[in-house]
């Protein structure tokens, strides 16, 4: 039995970071490349929404449905798009928390587990 290690059959898959390098490239990634690639995604939609909502509004006074139908689904893709880049934001913020959380862990239980014992002193040279 090894205590170092889990079982070949559980923990995480390939994909999930486990050195600090890894999680700080994951957070990288997500800010430099992930983030505002939604961002401008989301502003692509916006134009071409504004277009379809200008295209099909009222020119005499008699406007489509569609155009107002458009409007509010626009509206909603919008606040969809907020709320990624938002769960984006936490959940970079929460790979450098947990990273930082994980080597503070590491670094406390190695202080706390090699504390001074008195079985240290049997082997000292002077006994």
């Amino acid at each position: 039995m090894r205590l170092n290690q889990l079982p070949g059959d559980l923990g995480g898959g390939p994909d999930v970071a486990h050195s600090s390098a890894d999680k700080q490239g994951a957070a990288n990634t997500l800010n430099k490349d992930i983030e505002p690639d939604t961002v401008k995604a989301g502003r692509w939609a916006d134009d071409e929404t504004g277009a379809v909502v200008k295209a099909f509004d009222a020119k005499d006074g008699h406007g489509w449905l569609t155009s107002g139908a458009v409007r509010e689904a626009h509206k909603t893709w919008g606040e969809q798009v907020q709320g990624l880049v938002s769960r984006l934001k936490d959940d970079e913020a929460a790979l450098r928390r947990n990273d930082a959380v994980m080597t503070g862990s590491d670094i406390e239980t190695h202080t706390n587990v090699r504390k001074v014992s008195v079985f240290d002193t049997y082997s000292s040279p002077t006994h």
